[in-house]
């Protein structure tokens, strides 16, 4: 089948299936539409799957995010070490809670937090350490968490991207407070959603006050807080979703491996031995323009998307609030040259084969 008359070929595609429908139908049936049981079960769930004692269901990512932050005790006054190339809600979560993010700068090998560059980055005011395990590949945690606790500091994982993804024989989310997003087209969703997992009693304690407008009794609120909690109508997808979790991230590798085999006029990801990595994207570098080469893709029918074309310290609003300072140019080189492709579960073997063909053919032509 030519370009011409075969269907495009998404960079991603959210999986709904009837199965969805029926459960959120079961709780408008029930009335009970509000954080409840299928929200306590989803936790319970997520949590034996993380492996931690606690797991506490948001609304959004980024709610995770800054209820994390707040629940470990960051707040005015402290630094909070991250990475420059990632979405803006790594840095805006530790903006929102008064906090200073200190970019330093990525991993060529996989493009997350060097844990090399962020001990020379730790100061007395820092406060926490937030690593992204950028595309569903883990960040070096062994030696972050070494770190924090050198330095007495909290550990942040932003794990947006890397539901399943493992660091030596360990799930992301179970090293400090995990904090994971279910947007449409992460490897599972729950249309709009997030959850913190964590070992620590106090910080479950503290993120479910948090959550819920600073109440740990009805009416008498005795903490800073906001409405962060997920609505039953979102677990019970997440549920759904959840019970194909494994199945999916098994497709996105055997899709990834599929297309590392075939894709040689470009460089492909790499993942570090020891690590499983979940391909929440599929991230290719190009060299040279990758803006006609993305734009090539889409005429022969093969979406791409980039993740991301501007580093976090160089966005308009960093730079307007003061944030825009950072020594990151590995983080800035990958943004001038990464472009992901499909990877998602829905691929057939014609498609795989097809991206691979279209991708050599149209870096030769560069």
């Amino acid at each position: 089948m030519t370009a011409a008359n075969r269907p495009a070929i998404p960079v991603a595609k959210p999986l709904l299936s009837d199965e969805e429908k029926h459960a959120v139908l079961e709780v408008i049936e029930s009335g009970q539409l509000a954080q409840g049981s299928r929200t306590e079960a989803f936790e319970h769930a997520f949590a034996e799957y993380i492996g931690t004692k606690h797991a506490v269901a948001v609304n959004s990512g980024t709610a995770a995010l800054i209820v994390a932050l707040q629940a470990s005790g960051v707040g005015p006054g402290d630094e909070v070490i991250t990475s420059p190339f990632s979405f803006i809600a790594t840095a805006t979560s530790i903006i929102a809670c008064g906090a200073t993010p200190v970019f330093v700068d990525v991993d060529p090998f996989d493009l997350n937090l060097d844990p090399n560059r962020v001990e020379d980055a730790i100061t007395d005011q820092t406060a926490a350490i937030m690593p992204v395990h950028l595309y569903g590949h883990p960040a070096r945690m062994t030696e972050l968490v070494e770190l924090c606790e050198d330095n007495e500091l909290a550990l942040i994982e932003d794990a947006a991207q890397a539901h399943g993804a493992e660091h030596q024989g360990r799930r992301v989310g179970s090293f400090g407070a995990g904090c994971f997003s279910f947007y449409p087209t992460k490897n599972m969703t729950t249309g709009e959603g997030g959850i913190i997992t964590t070992d620590d009693d106090e910080v479950a304690r503290m993120a479910r006050i948090i959550r819920n407008h600073g109440q740990e009794r009805r009416y008498y609120h005795e903490y800073l807080g906001l409405n962060w909690r997920m609505t039953d109508l979102a677990a019970a997808i997440g549920l759904v979703q959840f019970g194909h979790l494994e199945a999916w991230n098994s497709a996105r590798i055997a899709n990834a491996a599929a297309l590392s085999q075939e894709i040689t006029a470009v460089e492909t990801p790499k993942v570090r031995e020891g690590d499983r990595h979940v391909f929440h994207q599929y991230t290719v570098r190009i060299s040279g323009d990758r803006d006609g080469f993305q734009q090539r893709l889409q005429e022969a029918g093969v979406g791409s998307a980039v993740h991301y074309p501007v580093p976090i310290h160089r966005q308009p609003i960093m730079q307007q609030m003061g944030f825009g300072e950072a020594d990151v140019p590995v983080a800035e080189a990958a943004a001038a040259s990464v472009l992901s492709l499909p990877v998602h579960p829905s691929l057939t073997p014609e498609d795989i084969d097809y991206i691979a063909t279209t991708v050599n053919r149209v870096a030769r032509a560069e």
